[in-house]
């Protein structure tokens, strides 16, 4: 397995006001859009420096969620349309976003890709990250489920399936071309395989999609192997990301990984999973028994949802508890996800961000003595 990094993250940050102002500022010039992203850009590796990390993103800064680099790389989709998502919420918030939230991107024709989806973001960092770069890319199982509405979408796709297999090339091109570019740390985010272990969004794959979940599940495996073809060098970590839900400190699904797990450690052709634990939610850490010997897990103690602070002496039992099912030496420690997996970001201050991306460090290097 790839030496790991002890002190993670899953790689979206919360974006400065004025960063979100002008994105959203319908006469915003591209220029100055860009002006901004660079100077938060490294102003944000710089904080990640200072805090200890060893293994660096750009945030998302650039993005407007998680998904967009994929959206604003291809033709073949209608973003006027809308998939509904129930969504609940980590504590009540002033502020908070409304229970139902819309995701926009419904395929009307064949996919056509127009350009790359992330040399935008690699070629800045390339310059200026102190360190080893991280780079995210939304999984091809995102997109299916919710980009394909019936009634709409039959005209260019006759199943969710045949949509599916046209995303597969573009991450898989786009996944090789950062393995030519020397990152070091290579991230598939897929929160679509909550779908299988929420029983309300297993019945919702049985009946509004129409497929045997189990059979689904087999495909979204094999549609992500297909992706990381070829995506081995030395010194590349290469890694999937599973969450329930991360929308303004909002999740849509609920369930352990029991489901899932011996199937999915088994079968995934990556090196480390990054696993959502810092609540009940979660389920127990009994799933990681499937986890084999050389393979990594990272666990997603720290919550990017709630501004209150873990006790460092709480995530370091966890810990304990999680290395009677994987060795130490396998283990690692992050937030359960990103602080803005949608630009809007979760309901918490920046400065609260950084504190829980110091608690990460600071425990890494007290469990391994080695962040």
């Amino acid at each position: 397995m790839p030496l790991m990094y002890r002190a993670d993250q899953v790689g979206s940050l919360l974006r400065p006001p004025e960063l979100l102002d002008a994105r959203n500022h319908p006469d915003a010039a591209p220029e100055h859009l860009k002006e901004l992203e660079d100077r938060h850009i490294l102003r944000v590796l710089e904080r990640q420096k200072d805090l200890g990390f060893r293994i660096f993103t750009d945030g998302e800064l650039r993005r407007r969620g998680f998904m967009s680099d994929f959206y604003e790389s291809v033709e073949g989709l209608d973003m006027k349309g809308e998939v509904q998502r129930t969504w609940k919420a980590a504590s009540p918030s002033p502020g908070a976003t409304p229970g139902v939230g819309a995701i926009p991107g419904a395929v009307v024709e064949k996919i056509r890709q127009k350009k790359r989806l992330t040399n935008h973001e690699t070629a800045f960092l390339r310059k200026h990250s102190p360190g080893g770069i991280k780079m995210t890319l939304p999984t091809a199982n995102q997109f299916p489920a919710i980009a394909y509405k019936k009634g709409i979408s039959e005209r260019a796709y006759g199943t969710y399936s045949e949509f599916l297999w046209d995303i597969v090339p573009i991450i898989r091109s786009e996944i090789q071309a950062l393995v030519n570019e020397g990152m070091k740390y290579i991230q598939l985010d897929a929160p679509r395989y909550s779908y299988y272990i929420d029983p309300k969004w297993r019945s919702y794959i049985r009946d509004e999609m129409g497929m045997d979940p189990e059979e689904a599940l087999d495909e979204a495996i094999r549609a992500d192997n297909a992706s990381l073809e070829g995506a081995r060098r030395d010194g590349l970590i290469v890694a999937i990301h599973l969450c329930r839900g991360n929308n303004r400190s909002h999740w849509y699904a609920e369930g352990g990984y029991d489901p899932i797990a011996e199937k999915l450690f088994n079968q995934l052709d990556v090196d480390v999973f990054l696993l959502e634990y810092e609540s009940e939610r979660a389920g127990t850490f009994e799933p990681l028994r499937f986890v084999p010997r050389g393979k990594g897990v990272v666990l997603g103690l720290v919550s990017s949802k709630l501004a209150e602070l873990e006790p460092q002496d709480r995530l370091i039992r966890r810990i304990e508890e999680a290395s009677r099912y994987v060795p130490l030496e396998n283990l690692a420690l992050s937030p359960q996800c990103g602080f803005a997996s949608s630009m809007e970001g979760n309901l918490l201050a920046e400065e609260q961000q950084w504190a829980k991306l110091q608690l990460v460090v600071n425990t890494a290097r007290k469990v391994w003595n080695d962040a």
